[in-house]
């Protein structure tokens, strides 16, 4: 395996392997209408990353993976030789960058990343389409709408004819900039979100059938009317879960405002709660040819997301991690039992270094006593790992540990035990090892990484399913995870992306965003616009 090929398995979260052409979920492209255009030229580009403005962490060059030409149409199944959507049009993959989740992006790496795109579209332009595969909660040093920002630059690039589709992730922010910048935005349906790959093939279904349709060649005809309407809602995606009511009854009313004549997609996007910027709050978003019908269902979704605001819960059942603990180490309790050190997950943007977790495990001498296993994932220290690797498996040791990054719920954690193993190579990882106090089980590793596959586990030869109580960083449990629990408790503990947002201390979100300023009553009326019309109504 490449180390690209491994990266992707983390990039995407709740993802375990890249799925068979068979699994996505698209269906036959219409045909090509007179006036259509047969073979469109279609470029790729965009930068994916959700970034905690909240996190101290800064996600520089070495976060992203940067993947250009065939291995960037190859990250793509749906392009994939022989799919009908790769031989539908003349594709041209330029480039595209993608990280784990983390802190605000680095001003250079950015700009670098910016243009990268800018260049490749004025040197293999023009394009027909373009395919803008962002996340939508990226933040940058500085700015306040990293998306608009780069979505100005490459509209700039493209020319006003290219029409452009863009696939984000139902936590991103979609600002009037992003909004007049596209021609069609979608985003995914599921939290988890196990329906990634599908959303990025719906996006470039949708672009293709409007070149392929009867305005395919007139630039203006071919772009459809955008209704928006921002919903002044900002909540955790652990209380947004698809898995649950009200965002799973919103989220499953949209293939039908899609299936309406006249309507090309309708989205619901979350907004991003961990960072703080004007733009994050929740949105309706719905596309199509007929502006009554786009702009009344827009407001209609945008109602019910706003009159359920109260009633969105969290996916698990929650509590401090004294209360957590109590519950996984009850008589009664079922096993293995899962924690979220949700205030750490580094896949919402968390350091994924803060060690006020595990400096609170070790403290309990029922987890170090020997007398049941615990396992604790994770945080990366580099030169505590150095020190670990040095003394060897058998080795007792006494480190220093995390809290390089974020030190503000607890600063270094001092663990004394033995070295349980060690693993070296992993692409995300670099090298791992395992510290054990009796029964407890902590990993450290060289680099940031989220423990989402109960593979990670056992590649350092420890076995999730006999364990007692698995500690991850991470809010809602990804699949494996999910599968995994016998019994779950949501742990609200603190560092970057806190589920207690109004701890966060947020300064700059717009006025009337629900926890923050629950006094608001939005208006909830659709902006109906098409690129180069302006506003048709508000």
């Amino acid at each position: 395996m490449t180390t690209t090929e491994a990266r992707e398995q983390e990039e995407e979260r709740h993802v375990t392997e890249r799925p068979e052409a068979s699994e996505l979920w698209m269906g036959a492209l219409p045909p090509v209408a007179d006036g259509g255009l047969t073979r469109p030229r279609i470029g790729i580009g965009g930068i994916s990353i959700e970034s905690s403005t909240f996190s101290p962490h800064i996600s520089g060059d070495e976060a992203f993976t940067i993947r250009t030409g065939a291995e960037l149409r190859a990250y793509y199944p749906f392009l994939d030789e022989g799919r009908e959507l790769a031989e539908a049009a003349d594709w041209v993959p330029l480039t595209h960058g993608r990280s784990l989740p983390g802190g605000a992006v680095d001003p250079e790496t950015y700009r670098r990343m910016k243009q990268a795109i800018v260049d490749g579209i004025r040197a293999e332009g023009p394009f027909d389409g373009f395919f803008f595969d962002i996340h939508g909660a990226m933040s940058v040093v500085g700015m306040e709408d990293a998306e608009g920002d780069l979505a100005l630059a490459v509209r700039e690039a493209l020319g006003p004819d290219t029409l452009v589709s863009t696939s984000m992730d139902l936590h991103g922010n979609v600002s009037e900039t992003l909004r007049d910048a596209v021609d069609l935005l979608t985003c995914y349906r599921m939290a988890p979100h196990e329906d990634w790959l599908n959303t990025k093939e719906r996006a470039v279904w949708n672009l293709l059938a409007r070149l392929r349709g009867p305005h395919g060649a007139d630039p203006l005809a071919r772009r459809p009317f955008t209704a928006w309407v921002p919903v002044p809602v900002l909540l955790p995606g652990e209380k947004t879960s698809t898995r649950l009511e009200p965002a799973r009854g919103i989220y499953a009313a949209l293939p039908g405002i899609e299936a309406l004549p006249g309507v090309v997609d309708a989205s619901v996007w979350i907004g991003y709660a961990w960072a703080d910027e004007p733009r994050c709050q929740a949105c309706v978003v719905v596309t199509g040819d007929d502006c009554t019908l786009i702009a009344r269902e827009a407001e209609r979704i945008a109602r019910r997301f706003w009159d359920a605001r109260e009633d969105f819960e969290f996916v698990a059942e929650t509590g401090s991690l004294d209360e957590a603990l109590g519950k996984a180490l009850a008589p009664t309790a079922r096993r293995p039992y899962l924690i979220s050190d949700s205030g750490d997950n580094p896949t919402a943007g968390g350091a994924g270094d803060v060690t006020w977790t595990l400096a609170q495990l070790l403290q309990r001498p029922e987890l170090t006593d020997g007398s049941r296993t615990t396992l604790v994932a994770s945080i990366f220290d580099a030169d505590a790992v150095a020190q670990a690797v040095s003394a060897g498996v058998g080795a007792t040791v006494t480190l220093s540990a995390g809290a390089k990054v974020d030190a503000g719920p607890h600063g270094p954690v001092t663990i004394t035990g033995t070295v349980y193993s060690v693993k070296e190579g992993d692409p995300d990882a670099g090298t791992q090892v395992v510290i054990a106090v009796g029964g407890l089980h902590a990993i450290i590793t060289e680099r940031r990484k989220p423990f989402h596959h109960l593979h990670d586990l056992r590649m350092l030869g420890l076995e999730p399913t006999t364990a007692d109580i698995v500690v991850v960083k991470i809010g809602y449990l990804e699949p494996e995870l999910y599968d995994l629990a016998a019994d779950w408790t949501l742990a609200l503990t603190p560092g970057g992306v806190d589920q207690d947002l109004l701890r966060l201390g947020h300064r700059r979100l717009s006025p009337g965003v629900y926890p923050f300023d629950p006094s608001g009553e939005p208006a909830l009326t659709a902006t109906v616009v098409r690129r180069g019309e302006g506003r048709i109504r508000a």
